[in-house]
């Protein structure tokens, strides 16, 4: 198993957590994005810089993850690909993406996006909590212990 991380709207308390959780278990943690991305020295971490543009870098971690690894990311159309060959997603607030419920996020996401293309505002996100930090590495803790350790 490897971590993938859609790093250009990855929190900062969630990157730690991944950090930790790499040196703890030694799984490669890549985190990928349009800009440079600090990691820590580490021989378990490390990011890669892709070029600018539209899904560029949902494109490379798909291109590059393997069955059973693990994505991080918000990105739910990144997440039907990730569940579509046979890895795992999960949400910085700690929500797991699976097979039985991408299709209903998918659909609310393309509802959203049509009340926003009317001019209606949705409104954001809501701040990253410390109960959606906990949640997310609860989570993470669940799967690395399901998939094993294996770099």
């Amino acid at each position: 198993m490897q971590i993938w991380v859609d790093a250009d709207a990855c929190p900062v308390a969630i990157k730690e957590i991944l950090f930790r959780a790499a040196e703890r278990t030694r799984i490669k943690v890549t985190l990928v994005a349009n800009q440079p991305v600090h990691t820590p020295p580490s021989r378990f971490i490390k990011s890669i810089q892709v070029m600018p543009g539209f899904d560029v870098a949902d494109n490379e971690i798909v291109r590059r993850l393997v069955a059973n690894d693990l994505v991080v990311t918000s990105d739910i159309p990144l997440a039907a690909e990730v569940i579509e060959k046979g890895g795992l997603a999960l949400t910085p607030r700690g929500e797991l993406y699976t097979a039985e419920n991408i299709r209903a996020r998918l659909n609310m996401r393309d509802f959203m996006d049509t009340l926003r293309a009317s001019g209606i505002d949705t409104g954001g996100p809501p701040v990253l909590s410390l109960s959606d930090r906990q949640a997310f590495a609860n989570h993470l803790d669940t799967i690395l212990a399901q998939n094993g350790r294996n770099t």
